[in-house]
């Protein structure tokens, strides 16, 4: 395993910096990436918000036929599908964002999604969904990743409060969520430097004085 991680490393852009957000359905993130992207735009950085899988018209358009699929999909197919999205993703928006100075990419989900969902859930192990990622530019890792760590419990029950229509991944059995909280805890133990657990139990404000700290590491404050 310390091979692989070797192989993986951070954009490295002077003064521009990725964040990513992670975290089961209903942690928050939606609401933390707008507090996140205020912080950085009232610091006079530019702020790009994409989201995984999707933020191209390549992506979206895989994002729509997975997550509407009504027959099943293998894990493999899923984690090269979900690669394919966030290759297109790198070359096509979060490394020409990061290639300018003072600019900030904020990303809803990324390899750690792949980490949980296909490698946990799906069953097809932590290390496959790496080598998957090897290639540049999907080796590239994020300067930070807030994950969003909530029970299945508190999910179950915001998302019944959304009362929407569940997708290919939200309809899935209580095992395979339970899966998906111990696939985000394993990528967050494997990747310490970059992941920061913040307890999405709390109120909006609360969450959001914990994450600062983290923000104001990444800029140098």
């Amino acid at each position: 395993m310390k091979n692989i991680l070797r192989r993986f490393t951070s954009p490295q852009q002077k003064n521009s910096y990725f964040v990513t957000l992670e975290g089961i359905e209903g942690s928050g993130k939606s609401t933390q990436i707008t507090n996140i992207s205020d912080f950085f735009s009232t610091r006079g950085y530019t702020v790009t918000l994409l989201r995984e899988p999707g933020g191209t018209k390549f992506g979206e358009n895989l994002r729509n036929a997975i997550l509407s699929s009504e027959t099943k999909i293998t894990a493999i197919s899923e984690a090269y599908l979900f690669a394919a999205s966030r290759a297109q993703l790198l070359q096509e928006k979060i490394l020409p964002a990061l290639s300018k100075p003072n600019n900030i990419v904020i990303c809803d989900r990324y390899l750690d999604s792949s980490i949980a969902y296909q490698g946990f859930a799906s069953g097809l192990g932590m290390e496959s969904i790496l080598n998957i990622h090897l290639p540049t530019p999907l080796n590239i890792l994020p300067d930070l990743t807030i994950y969003l760590k909530i029970s299945l419990e508190t999910s179950l029950n915001r998302q019944a409060l959304r009362n929407n229509k569940k997708d290919y991944f939200e309809s899935k059995d209580m095992s395979f969520h339970k899966k998906l909280i111990e696939g985000y805890d394993a990528a967050a133990e494997l990747f310490q430097n970059r992941v920061a657990t913040i307890n999405g139990e709390s109120s909006i404000d609360d969450i959001f004085a914990l994450i600062t700290p983290y923000l104001k590491r990444v800029v140098g404050e």
